[in-house]
């Protein structure tokens, strides 16, 4: 099976959705189930394998670095990629920290994507499924029907071998972007200059039909609000995740 011994965590931003939570706590620091949002991420990539993972600061970033040097005896080992004096958002950021991220496969993590796991734990799944002779990126999609704390009409729809195609203005789509991808490398040649997001280049992926998901099983917490976060705890104590 692939491995992906790199992962970028995506934690700079302001989380202002969230607020009053975030007006003195970055969002990954939020705490879910008795842990930071950031530690169930971490936790869950060096249990998939993952060795070393970046993770971006730009606001409150002190905290972050505080956070992570506390957990310094724990896998994965956690590198700092600052954007202290300009935001690059997620495809810049993840630009910026690519010479620690290396070739790959590496994953890109969003700090507070959070799931109950199912029969099959979702990265170990996004790895056995991986293959770039078809795939500039692999995205991991949650069932709207299933996920919690997620109200819009979803992002993607996905094919029987899972080629994707994005939802129309007026459409309905059965699945929402769960937080993770899976690329190399390879899907940043060319990439803009400073601050940019990463549907740049999963719209570049799409129009060569190379841009692919995998279906979630369990449970996505989709954490972006205060009700949300009450919504996930909720869930979390249900399932014992």
């Amino acid at each position: 099976m692939t491995t992906a011994r790199t992962a970028m965590v995506l934690a700079a931003g302001y989380g202002e959705r969230m607020r009053p939570l975030t007006d003195t706590m970055p969002k990954p620091l939020v705490p879910l189930a008795g842990r930071a949002l950031l530690d169930h991420v971490l936790d869950r990539l060096a249990a998939a394998g993952v060795e070393t993972a970046v993770v971006n600061v730009h606001y409150l970033p002190e905290q972050i670095e505080t956070h992570v040097q506390a957990r310094a005896d724990r896998a994965p080992k956690t590198l700092i990629s600052d954007e202290r004096a300009l935001l690059l958002d997620t495809g810049g950021g993840t630009t910026k920290a690519l010479s620690h991220l290396g070739d790959g496969p590496f994953f890109v993590h969003n700090s507070d994507s959070a799931w109950s796991e199912g029969v099959t734990p979702a990265l170990a799944n996004m790895l056995r499924v991986w293959d770039p002779a078809r795939m500039d990126c692999l995205l991991l999609l949650a069932p709207l029907s299933t996920s919690i704390g997620y109200h819009a009409r979803g992002d993607f729809d996905m094919t029987p071998d899972g080629r994707l195609s994005r939802r129309g203005e007026r459409q309905v789509v059965p699945f929402a972007f769960a937080g993770v991808s899976l690329c190399t490398a390879a899907l940043f040649e060319g990439a803009p200059q400073g601050p940019f997001s990463l549907n740049v280049l999963w719209d570049r992926a799409l129009d060569k039909e190379r841009l692919y998901g995998v279906r979630l099983d369990g449970r996505w917490m989709h954490v972006g609000t205060p009700e949300a976060l009450k919504e996930a705890e909720a869930s979390f104590e249900r399932e014992g995740a």
